[in-house]
């Protein structure tokens, strides 16, 4: 017994909005139509998927199960319909980027929307950690990362690696040095972006490796409000020194004694990786090399 198409897009809608109002209105029908919908296919397959809480739901376990198919049906459909409207061409569709900081990301839609200009393109910025969760939360189509992915989930291909540098204000007793020794970082009044974060993590590892415990004094959300910190003297920031930006108040120091890097990556979830607009990504913003051996990779 096969499950009604509209019936699941009925669910899913309910699921992702919290509410059969809201549904109702994402799908341009009545919330009768979607009440209706949802009961019975609750009644054909004798679960119950929704615990109604007023105009909220909740879902129940196998709701939250069944949501997480329906995720993948549903954009699977969205994709099958941009790729049959265009006719394969990709002149229609969007494609939604998440990343961990404008700067690669920036460069990498300016390659593909020369090549694809009526692909509209969104980005989500935030941490590692979100970044990474929102491609498996289907929120994104393709993410940009900073830290190697074990998940067997995920294909990920490296496209560029950058020293992570000590950043200070001029009145800093470092001012003018050329370099530290990792030690020296754990006696300093350390300003860093929240666990989970690119350049934390790659301070981390490099701390771990010498032996070094590192505590921050202050964590902030945000690169500028780092930066503002920094710049007001109320301690020093890390940062990959591709995304430094030359300002009269801060100079960059380098870490001597260990290798304090990050390394860029595109990713995406296996399962969508012929995906035409995240193959159209790839091949617009990877070296050929590497393009190789992400399809190498990704084979069975």
């Amino acid at each position: 017994m096969a499950i009604v198409f509209s019936h699941l897009r009925s669910f899913h809608a309910v699921a992702e909005h919290r509410g059969f109002t809201a549904a109702a209105q994402a799908l341009h029908i009545s919330q009768p139509t979607v009440t209706t919908q949802v009961k019975e296919l609750e009644e054909r397959y004798g679960v119950e998927l929704l615990v109604r809480r007023g105009r909220r739901v909740e879902l129940t376990e196998t709701g939250a199960a069944l949501f997480d198919i329906s995720r993948r049906l549903m954009k699977l459909h969205e994709e099958a319909d941009e790729l049959l409207l265009s006719s394969g061409r990709l002149t229609m569709g969007q494609l939604r980027i998440a990343a961990v900081g404008p700067f690669h990301a920036t460069e990498m839609v300016a390659r593909f929307l020369a090549a694809y200009p009526a692909i509209k393109v969104s980005m989500l910025l935030g941490n590692s950690d979100q970044t990474l969760q929102r491609i498996l939360e289907l929120e994104a189509d393709v993410a940009i990362l900073a830290h190697i992915v074990d998940d067997p989930r995920v294909l990920s291909v490296p496209f560029s690696s950058h020293e992570v540098v000590v950043f200070v204000n001029a009145d800093h007793a470092w001012n003018g040095r050329e370099s530290v020794e990792m030690a020296e970082l754990a006696d300093q009044p350390l300003i860093l972006r929240e666990t989970g974060s690119t350049t934390r993590r790659a301070l981390e590892r490099g701390a771990a490796a010498t032996g070094t415990t590192i505590t921050p004094f202050l964590e902030i959300g945000s690169r500028e409000g780092i930066w503002k910190a920094v710049e007001r003297g109320l301690g020093i920031g890390v940062v990959a020194d591709f995304e430094f930006v030359a300002h009269p108040r801060l100079t960059t120091i380098r870490i001597a004694d260990v290798e304090v890097r990050t390394e860029y990556r595109l990713a995406c979830l296996q399962e969508r990786r012929e995906s035409p607009k995240i193959e159209a990504f790839m091949r617009s913003v990877l070296p050929e090399a590497e393009l190789l051996n992400a399809q190498h990779s990704s084979d069975p």
